[in-house]
């Protein structure tokens, strides 16, 4: 008797957990109008349900793939991942857009959408710079691909930045072998920042390392000419000063040298 109870009742919890299961697939997929799925996908944006608007948006495409709102359903799911900090999901997103509709008129916002995935991940520039480096490269594709939209002109002011963390990061390698006299190394991580990177604010501190590095080797040509295009092309700032100050009085320098009065001036007219 009691087997025959203990049987029936697993064959009664057996049944119920299937149907509750049964209930579960059959609340995951109900379809709805296109209308309806994209209003209720809008609905959760404009509460900033990100994470549930994106889903809402994927569950329209695919309950309506050839629906013309599947097209901007995908556009919005990326945009909606955006907002919610998923940035490689929104990456992915934007990336299918972009091989599926690549003749879409919201083509060139999909671009500067995947450039701002990657832009606001900017970390410090003690962080590996790898993501800083992804987002010059798309914001110079956006730049590149659509040169008169309004998505290239922010993209440019955008790369300005990118371009000074990477200088920066260059700049904190530099200043890690300069403290460490590997000088070698030092000097091509500042050589850089200078033939690379010559429109960021690290320039003259670059310069001003580099006569740093110069002087320490005993290379003094070469120090007297970097001063020289640092007091040229940054007359006003307290690199130029701080390296005038260097040059002028390094002991590496010839005494005679030293002495004479107006030395760095003469060098600057002497190459320019």
């Amino acid at each position: 008797m009691r087997i025959g109870v203990s049987l029936r009742f697993l064959a009664i919890t057996g049944a119920l957990a299937l149907a509750a299961c049964a209930a579960k697939d059959k609340d995951a997929y109900v379809e709805r109008p296109v209308e309806a799925l994209y209003n209720t996908a809008m609905d959760e944006m404009v509460s900033e349900s990100y994470t549930k608007a994106s889903k809402a948006f994927e569950e329209t495409e695919r309950q309506h793939p050839y629906s013309i709102w599947a097209t901007k359903a995908q556009l919005m799911a990326a945009y909606a991942l955006y907002q919610a900090g998923s940035y490689d999901e929104s990456i992915l997103a934007l990336d299918r857009f972009i091989q599926l509709h690549p003749g879409h008129p919201d083509v060139a916002y999909a671009y500067y959408m995947k450039a701002l995935d990657y832009y606001v991940q900017i970390t410090d520039v003690g962080r590996d710079q790898r993501l800083t480096e992804d987002a010059l490269k798309t914001l110079q594709e956006v730049v590149r691909r659509f040169p008169e939209t309004r998505y290239a002109r922010d993209a440019r002011l955008k790369m300005d930045l990118t371009r000074d963390h990477l200088a920066g990061k260059e700049m904190e390698i530099g200043r890690y072998y300069e403290n460490q006299k590997e000088y070698l190394a030092a000097i091509n991580r500042f050589r850089i920042v200078v033939d690379k990177f010559q429109t960021t604010t690290h320039v003259p501190e670059a310069l001003h390392r580099l006569i740093e590095c110069y002087l320490a080797l005993g290379l003094n040509d070469e120090a007297t000419r970097t001063a020289s295009v640092l007091g040229y092309n940054y007359p006003g700032s307290e690199w130029y000063r701080d390296s005038y100050a260097l040059v002028t009085n390094s002991k590496d320098l010839p005494p005679d040298l030293r002495a004479q009065k107006g030395w760095f001036a003469q060098v600057v007219d002497s190459i320019f």
